[in-house]
């Protein structure tokens, strides 16, 4: 029963770090900079993301720029989109294995293919958290780097976005789901290890009909 709500608990953390991936990799506000200006009436926010650069004006404008062109794009930022939508799938497919896999749930058939899926999906959960926090801890290093670049003007310089500490949550909260579902797995696979069923063994009819016949001998 423990195992069954600590697997429970780690599908709840798996869904909030799947729905933070989503959200992390569409929103545009990897890296924001605030310019205030001279008046702040002419204050303007530009934010840049994965897909697309938009700027909030202080009169209540809103506009924003898709980033058509890849090849254009740095390096960072490919890899950030390969990886994050990497994540998203594997994190989906996590999703999709533990739910047949759970002990709470009538799917999968017998215990060991139910403790077998509860294992991969851990895995892809595992996995769906690396791939997010790569790009995650990339991106926020460039933008340090360019902030505490002298060479770079301070208009051109940013700071990192909600998107970015979205991606950091979710990222954890898919690796402690998909330890939690490896580790309770493991853990029941190991038990049968150490204690192994016992093997009764019972002595045959006929050796039991030879004693008897031995006996009546020495009668």
């Amino acid at each position: 029963m423990a195992s069954a709500s600590l697997q429970f608990f780690a599908f709840i953390l798996a869904l909030f770090g799947v729905f933070g991936d989503i959200t992390a990799t569409l929103l545009p506000n990897w890296k924001v900079n605030a310019d205030v200006g001279s008046n702040i009436i002419t204050a303007i926010t530009q934010m840049q993301g994965l897909w697309m650069d938009c700027t909030w004006y202080s009169t209540g404008m809103f506009s924003c720029t898709l980033k058509y062109s890849v090849l254009s794009l740095p390096i960072y930022i490919q890899a950030a989109r390969t990886t994050m939508v990497l994540s998203c799938i594997l994190s989906a497919f996590g999703i999709c294995i533990t739910t047949v896999g759970m002990k709470c749930t009538k799917l999968g058939g017998d215990t060991d293919s139910k403790s077998h899926a509860c294992f991969a999906g851990g895995v892809c959960f595992i996995l769906a958290g690396i791939f997010g926090l790569v790009p995650t801890s990339w991106y926020t290093r460039e933008i340090i780097s360019n902030f505490l670049d002298q060479t770079i003007p301070e208009s051109s310089k940013h700071e990192p976005g909600g998107a970015v500490y979205t991606g950091f949550i979710s990222a954890g909260f898919l690796l402690i789901a998909g330890v939690i579902f490896c580790t309770s797995c493991f853990k029941k696979q190991q038990g049968a290890w150490i204690y192994p069923p016992k093997q009764h063994h019972f002595p045959s009819t006929e050796q039991e009909s030879n004693a008897g016949y031995n006996l009546k001998d020495y009668v």
